[in-house]
């Protein structure tokens, strides 16, 4: 099996199981009929696109401590649900302006800028919803951590505040310290969440779950270096998203700030220490080794 083949794989179970826990939670509210708009929205937003990138670390950390992937499911869904309302959040005129995702009209074009507001704020409180359900996992602790660390993750302890230092970035000057720190909290805390998560799951020791979070650093960083790279030479058709807008905003990036030759071999440079982070679990990480070269190499 290839990992393409692999990756879209599990997209589909990420993407079955997260329709079934919307439309679950789309029945069960009062007033159904007045909120069918807004689970109208949130099932756009959520669902028919996207490499489910971020459960599919998840899962596949997970399975490292042999999780099954039905046990790490609702997870790698709450997670899936905070990285949509991050997307329908930064595409809102306040934020990144954006028209288009995923190839279709953003939510607030296809709908409206409060439905989209109000779309991104229910997908990150039902991701708690879902992670805090006794289906996600027996033990109440366990369940309490992935709450605890999805909440910092998501907050201002991480990708909020990322996104806060990526709005300032056009009005000062960022230096590529300043950037890549930036970069740690907007992109990469999503990432080592996924594999933090999966750890906990399979009540993995310390020294596993420090070797996931070095994976997960680097492939973090490696995710918004090649993206940097997409928007700066990336064709819009294939993205599904409009390009240039970075340098165009003034947005600070790695590419802007080293130039692209750099940029590259920084690239290349975090490839290999994702790969060497994963050591200790040898043959069993073949897949995530795969997708941080997968990450690095991507056209779309």
């Amino acid at each position: 099996m290839t990992f393409l083949t692999e990756i879209d794989r599990v997209a589909g179970l990420v993407e079955r199981r997260l329709a079934a826990l919307l439309d679950q939670d789309a029945a069960t509210t009062q007033g159904a009929e007045a909120g069918a708009p807004l689970a109208e929205a949130m099932r756009y937003a959520a669902l028919g696109g996207g490499k489910r990138l971020r459960p599919f670390l998840l899962i596949k950390a997970a399975g490292l401590f042999g999780v099954p992937e039905e046990a790490s499911l609702d997870a790698a869904c709450a997670l899936e649900c905070v990285h949509c309302y991050s997307l329908v959040h930064d595409d809102l005129p306040a934020m990144d302006d954006d028209a288009l995702r995923r190839g279709r009209p953003t939510v607030h074009i296809a709908f409206d800028e409060a439905t989209a507001i109000l779309t991104g704020d229910s997908l990150l409180t039902v991701a708690f919803e879902i992670v805090s359900a006794p289906h996600c996992h027996g033990d109440p602790a366990v369940r309490a951590e992935l709450v605890h660390l999805l909440a910092k993750a998501s907050g201002w302890h991480g990708m909020a505040l990322g996104q806060a230092l990526d709005l300032a970035a056009e009005r000062r000057r960022f230096s590529p310290e300043d950037t890549a720190a930036m970069q740690r909290l907007k992109t990469g805390a999503l990432f080592r969440f996924a594999c933090e998560a999966g750890a906990v799951l399979g009540r993995g020791r310390a020294a596993s779950r420090e070797a996931l979070l070095r994976y997960a650093n680097a492939f973090g960083q490696a995710f918004q270096l090649a993206d940097d790279l997409l928007d700066t030479h990336g064709d819009a058709a294939a993205m599904g998203k409009a390009v240039s807008k970075d340098a165009e905003r003034g947005k600070a990036t790695l590419v802007g700030l080293l130039g692209v030759a750099e940029a590259k071999a920084r690239l290349a440079g975090l490839v290999a220490e994702a790969e060497e982070a994963l050591t200790p679990f040898g043959s069993d990480a073949a897949v995530l080794i795969e997708a941080a070269h997968f990450v690095a190499e991507r056209r779309t």
